[in-house]
């Protein structure tokens, strides 16, 4: 059976954020897991870019079984509807699943209290500290970091697309760690620097 992978997409959502990890998944996974998307409706979700999505679930029947839960970042975490998605957010912790956030997606995780005990990153300390407010006192856990996994939550700031997928690849053991990296590597340094992945190395 397929490992579910649900990815929480919001209005203006940032949809290069989802395609690196949902392709690198896909492509690297071998068939062994289902991408899946969720919103707080079943009405269509538009992205940054403009891409017009229908999500498979809304919160009221998304599956409750699911092997990771990504959200992913966008214009739209500071609404007054998200809170839902923070009570999904501290189930999937208490469930031992992965939980990923990335650019304002990480900082909701802040609010949702869910940061407080695993080393993690954001955009912007202060910022994070200013809109979680008593809900975050994870200060000294905080790290300057492209992207941080610590106890099965992996966080990035906003400029960290594809160190976010790795690290939800490593996590995930979507694949093994040299052709992980190779994905990463090509990515990252490009066509004419990094080596084809796969390729012999001489």
């Amino acid at each position: 059976m397929k490992k579910l992978i649900l990815f929480v997409i919001l209005q203006q959502y940032a949809d290069w954020e989802a395609a690196y990890i949902s392709s690198a998944i896909s492509m690297l996974g071998q068939g062994k897991y289902d991408i899946k998307t969720v919103s707080l409706s079943k009405e269509s979700v538009c992205s940054i870019g403009g891409f017009q999505v229908m999500p498979d679930y809304d919160l009221s029947t998304m599956p409750e079984s699911y092997e990771a839960l990504i959200l992913i970042g966008g214009l739209s975490w500071r609404g007054e509807n998200t809170q839902k998605i923070g009570e999904l957010a501290r189930d999937c912790v208490q469930k031992k699943k992965l939980l990923g956030g990335i650019c304002d997606a990480a900082a909701f995780l802040g609010t949702a209290g869910v940061l407080n005990h695993a080393v993690h990153t954001a955009n912007d300390l202060n910022d994070l500290k200013q809109w979680a407010k008593d809900a975050y006192t994870g200060e000294e856990n905080f790290i300057a970091k492209q992207a941080v996994c610590d106890r099965n939550i992996v966080t990035a700031n906003g400029t960290a697309p594809l160190e976010f997928a790795k690290e939800i690849l490593f996590a995930l053991h979507a694949a093994d760690e040299k052709a992980i990296t190779e994905w990463y590597n090509f990515h990252k340094l490009g066509v004419y620097t990094a080596p084809m992945p796969g390729a012999a190395q001489k």
